[in-house]
């Protein structure tokens, strides 16, 4: 929970989610973080030893979250770039979700 009526929560996942880029899997886990937050759509979190992480360009891009801290971006394989992402020091909120990966196109199989 956060001040102005802005909440934020992390919950396990039991979903099992794949995230395929040009008919490659990048990522699949059955394992996923829920992450919730006001105005926003839930978005997964994936644990870093679900994803191919070698398949990731890191990129120079940073955002920072008043509400989850500073977040590291990585690009896809001849994709988009910055569409992946993950905080490396969240802030004590969502704690959980420390280095796990976010992507903007997760399907749920």
């Amino acid at each position: 929970m956060t001040p102005h009526g802005h909440t934020i929560e992390v919950t396990q996942g039991t979903e099992h989610v794949r995230v395929v880029h040009h008919g490659q899997v990048i990522a699949e886990s059955s394992r996923p973080l829920l992450l919730s937050e006001t105005g926003y759509p839930v978005r997964y979190y994936l644990p870093p030893e679900d994803v191919r992480t070698e398949l990731l360009t890191p990129s120079p891009t940073h955002t920072v979250c008043p509400f989850k801290g500073t977040a590291s971006y990585w690009s896809l394989p001849d994709g988009p770039h910055d569409a992946v992402w993950a905080y490396p020091d969240p802030k004590p909120a969502v704690a959980a979700v420390k280095d796990h990966f976010c992507f903007y196109d997760t399907e749920v199989v």
